[in-house]
């Protein structure tokens, strides 16, 4: 089987390379970067380091390189003799390939192929397959679309693997976590026959999505927040530390609460994920840098985001939220002279009541639940 895959870097080649390799695919590997490329078309094969103390190597062959600026056509090509089709390669560069694979649907469609593929986008974002298509579409007439409905699904999916901060002399080696996983919503497949090993294929993505976004990103953002207020560097250092473990466990637990009553999640197995979460983040392999996981911090407030959303579902459901609240406050302290939104954030709280500056980043309307906010800040 053949697959073509968007994004030659060391997610795309560190985690969804490995699983399509595994399930027996061969890989034409897409992008820009020509050192990569030509690596992997002289070579054919590369190999992946599992970043603990073992250090297991995958071996991964029968790939090959296509750079979509030269030899576009080729990545048409690809695409229309494609078994799968996959993305990683950032969610603001998806609308710069949507074009490449809207020709190879339509060369797929002139050829008669009725065999069905699935685009999928494996990017860290909600709907990012969906986001696709609608760039997809644009470059598709009526009758394209018709061929669509029935062979070309754009399944949405839910990606988790952290990668470490690596530099490697040989360019196509790359480490990542033992830790993967990559849920599929089978609902939007059109290749119903096509089921990876290696990832889970799901009636709803909703429920896995949020699991993802309420306890791994919300957790990684409370180590790094609560270690910087801690006056710590590194992941690894500031979760070694008893408080700021102490404080990440507490806010799993209150986003925990949170899934199981909105999902209905078994809770011995919500309690063995956060583990998990705990169990990754305190991996001494990954190397991470506080200032790379707090920046941004007023996107981070964002009112559908990591921290207040779950915050006003379970102030909805009266359930406990003042550990999500502690570090809510932990980031409007939060100071990173390097990061944009850091510097703008402390102007915003120099220049403006505290209160006036906590709706406005936020978009809370809720006068009481700023108002704990403000009250844990001045502490």
């Amino acid at each position: 089987m053949r697959a073509t895959h968007f994004g030659a870097g060391n997610i795309g080649r560190g985690f969804i390379g490995e699983i399509l390799a595994k399930n027996g695919f061969s890989i034409d590997f897409v992008d820009i970067n020509a050192t990569i490329i030509d690596a992997l078309n002289e070579r054919k094969e590369y190999t992946i380091e599992l970043a603990d103390e073992n250090k297991e190597q995958i071996h991964v062959a029968n790939v090959d390189g296509l750079n979509n600026q030269t030899n576009p056509e080729a990545v048409v090509d690809s695409v229309a003799a494609a078994d799968i089709v996959t993305t990683a390669i950032g969610p603001n560069v998806l609308p710069f390939i949507a074009e490449l694979i809207a020709k190879g649907i339509q060369k797929r469609k002139a050829e008669n192929s009725t065999v069905p593929v699935d685009v999928i986008a494996c990017e860290n974002m909600i709907g990012g397959s969906q986001f696709l298509f609608e760039k997809v579409k644009e470059y598709l007439t009526d009758e394209d679309m018709a061929y669509v409905e029935v062979y070309v699904g754009f399944p949405n999916a839910a990606v988790d693997r952290i990668v470490p901060i690596q530099h490697h002399e040989d360019p196509l080696f790359v480490s990542v976590e033992p830790f993967s996983e990559w849920v599929v919503d089978q609902t939007q497949c059109k290749n119903k026959e096509l089921q990876l090993s290696d990832v889970t294929y799901v009636e709803d993505l909703e429920p896995y999505i949020e699991r993802k976004l309420f306890s791994v990103n919300t957790g990684h953002a409370t180590v790094a927040y609560t270690g910087a207020y801690a006056g710590y560097q590194t992941i690894d250092e500031a979760i070694g530390h008893q408080e700021v473990l102490a404080q990440l466990r507490a806010v799993l637990e209150e986003t925990g609460s949170l899934l199981i009553a909105k999902w209905g999640f078994d809770r011995e197995q919500h309690q063995a994920y956060i583990n998990k979460i705990v169990s990754r983040f305190e991996n001494p392999h990954i190397s991470d840098s506080i200032d790379r996981v707090a920046r941004t911090p007023i996107r981070k407030l964002g009112y559908d985001e990591r921290f207040i959303r779950p915050i006003r579902e379970l102030k909805k459901r009266e359930l406990g939220y003042m550990h999500l609240i502690e570090v809510v406050a932990m980031i409007l302290k939060y100071q990173d002279p390097k990061d944009e939104q850091s510097v703008q954030l402390q102007a915003m709280l120099k220049d403006q009541p505290l209160e006036t500056v906590i709706a406005e980043v936020t978009g809370v309307n809720d006068d009481s639940l700023i108002t704990e906010i403000a009250v844990e800040y001045n502490k």
